[in-house]
């Protein structure tokens, strides 16, 4: 940084000090004595701003469902040059571990506590109730962000990309807003709010709005994120050089669906034919190489359900390549997109003095199950799809036409050398990358650390570096102690002692605990009991991969880590446990704000995310429009989904349709005759008759017009939201897809939801 650019920020930063003193006087030489409206929001702001000198930024980069192994500086044949970049003139460590997934991955990065500490003992799509206190999808007032702390500090704060920390029953037009990155000490965002994205599609918010998508060719999400973030910085340091930043930056990638331009995927074309065994092989020697591991680390054995690369159909093994040579080409872009935003901050003279921490918020994911996903929704509703129903979409692989993830056998690779994937308590769910670079302040540029380092002690080891303090009150709110533990002095010292002597986990039940080079993982059985779990004992200072369980023979040291559990998960609000995961996703407690028997859109309402809308999974309910016809109308009444899945009520031809489609099935109803002109009363009846099926009734005007017998999707209905009068981003039919928004020519009147009950528990 320029010895000018720190004078300026040092002038601006007494000249705020001077500017609350004089105010101050003014109101005690006016009489007032009480306390005044300029008073910041903590005790510690005035002293913070007035007597700190610190200019350096803090960029936070969130990969999502990337491997330990994905990235060429640790391990990869994928071309990563930014991120190993960043590894090269910075440091990695190999023994950071996140939580199993991402909400409370990212709750716990950006208040520097534990997760379940904070309220997010899981995603924040799930509602389990007043009774769970510890999962209700948001961060307690009671924990400040980064942001917020940062904010207090002089900083400006920018987030850009996923943020999935609100609940996303709170995804409306209207808000709630407290939840949102705004409402944590953002001061601007632009991303997508809920647990994932279309890579050409997004559902975009802009601070508290939502936007239209941008009208661009060629449009792909994480180039834009990485745009506006690129702008951000530009204005910042054009308007404020004087004032430092903090940017969250949060990529799709790599969580489903894979897609990235073509010529992407074609650059790995036969980089994989060798297969996944090969591949997995050679990373493992590769990182041996690097010295990411230990020379005498063991591979872990392939993951059950894994079929070994030779044993494998040559039709199977074509398509199975197409998926991983997809992966790679999405992250070798996402890459490229890191790399434009390290050519800004180089143009602005920033990057020497900005402190760059990159992570993945889990491991790897194996939904896409044996064959490989081209259909996110048939994969997270844990449906499958043949692999002739895969193979037929082979060729779109990457495009907006479909939604895929990869098969498990690629996901183990990315997860080298540890067991398992993303949702387990072994090292394939919770042991990622984590790259620190900060050119003024690490001098051993390229070095490998092995201090174990939990997510949550990212944003404390920012605290620490930046001398800050965080307030005792945010907002009024009296803030609960800063749990992580700086690991800062790692940065100039490869043997220092690891600070973080204990770190419980917990997740649907699953638990381990860390303690002083130990671990020891519960061994759970969904439906059963906590108290008949069995639990496993590593060294994992000694057994790298954590494939030695020494329970039988340590069984003292076992004792001791389970009470430690124990301790520790009263000490962070860890109970009630429950194993109930999927199935969350239809609980609607009492307090739920979809707990309602009602609902009534008017048809100017805006786009309305899916997890806020009206939730008909497994349950009878009605669906009423009322519409002024004439003959010459067509258009979409009402839309939820997209070409993956979804529902839709359209009149073509002057018919009325309705059609559902699961993904795997479209059921359909059409009107025989054609629709008379006036008010016209659209009715559709479900009656629920069995789990996830039933029968549909179309009616007009009271009279049925069509039936049909469907089964439904148990967990979730789409990726995209409720459009009124028109479907917006991907079309739900393809009776229209070429008619872009379809937008219905006459009136629609109020549109209504009925249920026979408020609120419903799934969690029995």
């Amino acid at each position: 940084m320029t010895e000018k650019k720190v004078i300026s920020r040092y002038l601006n930063k007494l000249s705020v000090f001077s500017t609350v003193a004089v105010m101050a006087s003014a109101f005690t030489l006016a009489g007032c004595t009480s306390e005044v409206s300029v008073q910041p929001a903590s005790d510690e702001k005035v002293k913070s701003v007035s007597m700190s000198t610190n200019d350096t930024n803090v960029i936070y980069i969130v990969m999502d469902d990337t491997g330990f192994s994905d990235f060429g500086s640790y391990g990869s044949e994928i071309s990563t040059p930014n991120i190993d970049r960043l590894a090269d003139n910075g440091l990695r460590y190999n023994n950071f571990h996140a939580t199993p997934v991402c909400s409370p991955s990212r709750a716990s990065m950006l208040t520097g506590r534990n997760n379940h500490a904070v309220g997010m003992g899981q995603v924040a799509n799930f509602d389990y109730g007043e009774e769970y206190p510890n999962r209700r999808g948001e961060i307690a007032p009671e924990a400040g962000t980064i942001a917020e702390v940062l904010g207090e500090n002089g900083y400006v704060n920018y987030a850009l990309g996923k943020w999935h920390v609100a609940p996303t029953h709170e995804i409306t037009p209207a808000g709630p807003f407290h939840n949102w990155p705004l409402g944590k000490g953002f001061h601007r965002y632009y991303g997508n709010l809920e647990d994932s994205s279309d890579q050409y599609r997004p559902e975009l918010t802009r601070d508290n709005s939502s936007v239209p998508m941008p009208e661009k060719e060629d449009y792909h999400y994480s180039e834009d994120i990485v745009e506006k973030a690129q702008q951000y910085v530009v204005d910042q340091v054009s308007m404020r050089p004087d004032q430092p930043f903090f940017i969250n930056l949060s990529f799709g990638a790599q969580h489903m669906p894979h897609q990235v331009p073509k010529e992407y995927i074609d650059a790995y074309d036969g980089v994989y034919d060798e297969g996944w065994d090969v591949i997995r092989q050679q990373r493992f020697e590769k990182q041996k190489e690097l010295g990411v591991i230990p020379k005498d680390a063991k591979l872990a054995p392939s993951n059950p359900g894994i079929i070994p690369w030779d044993k494998i159909s040559e039709e199977k093994k074509s398509v199975y390549t197409r998926f991983q040579e997809t992966y790679a080409g999405f992250l070798t872009h996402t890459d490229e997109q890191i790399g434009k935003l390290l050519e800004t901050l180089e143009e602005t003279d920033e990057l020497d003095n900005t402190m760059i921490v990159l992570i993945s918020d889990n491991g790897a994911s194996s939904i896409g199950g044996e064959n490989g996903s081209t259909n996110q929704t048939i994969a997270y509703n844990t449906l499958t799809e043949t692999f002739e129903d895969v193979e037929k979409k082979a060729d779109l692989l990457g495009s907006e036409s479909v939604a895929p993830d990869y098969p498990a056998g690629w996901a183990q690779v990315s997860n080298t050398p540890f067991q398992k994937y993303k949702n387990s308590m072994y090292g394939g769910g919770i042991r990622t990358p984590l790259i620190v670079h900060w050119p003024e302040k690490i001098t051993d540029k390229g070095e490998v650390r092995n201090q174990f380092v939990h997510v949550s002690d990212i944003t404390a080891t920012v605290y620490d570096v930046l001398g800050i303090s965080p307030p005792k009150t945010i907002k009024g709110i009296k803030q609960m102690p800063i749990t992580g533990i700086s690991f800062a002095d790692t940065f100039d010292d490869a043997g220092a002692v690891t600070k973080k002597k204990t770190q419980y986990f917990e997740m649907s039940g699953n638990r381990m605990i860390y303690h002083d080079g130990w671990k020891a993982i519960s061994v759970h059985t969904k439906g059963k009991p906590f108290e008949q779990d069995t639990w496993e004992l590593y060294h994992a200072e000694k057994d790298f991969t954590e494939l030695n369980n020494i329970a039988d023979k340590q069984p003292q040291k076992l004792k001791q880590l389970v009470n430690l559990w124990e301790k520790e998960a009263k000490a962070n609000n860890v109970y009630p446990l429950t194993d109930n995961f999927l199935n969350a996703l239809g609980n609607l407690p009492p307090d739920n704000p979809r707990a309602r028997k009602t609902f009534v859109y008017h048809p100017e309402m805006s786009h309305l995310g899916e997890s806020a809308t009206p939730l008909i999974l497994n349950r009878s309910y009605e669906i009423s429009i009322p519409v002024t016809h004439s003959k010459e109308d067509e258009g979409v009444l009402l839309a939820l989904g997209n070409d993956k899945s979804g529902y839709t009520f359209y009149i073509q031809d002057n018919k009325i349709v309705y059609e559902y489609n699961t993904g795997v099935t479209r059921y359909q109803i059409v009107s025989e005759q054609e629709l008379p002109e006036g008010e016209l009363a659209v009715q559709f009846i479900f009656e629920k008759t069995a789990a996830n099926q039933g029968v549909g009734n179309l009616l007009i005007n009271g009279t049925e017009i069509g039936e049909v017998e469907m089964k439904t999707l148990p967990f979730k209905t789409s990726f995209e939201g409720l459009d009124i009068g028109q479907d917006l981003f991907y079309p739900v039919s393809p009776a229209y897809a070429k008619l872009g928004e379809f937008p219905y020519a006459g009136d629609i009147g109020k549109v209504t939801y009925e249920f026979e009950e408020a609120s419903i528990s799934t969690l029995q």
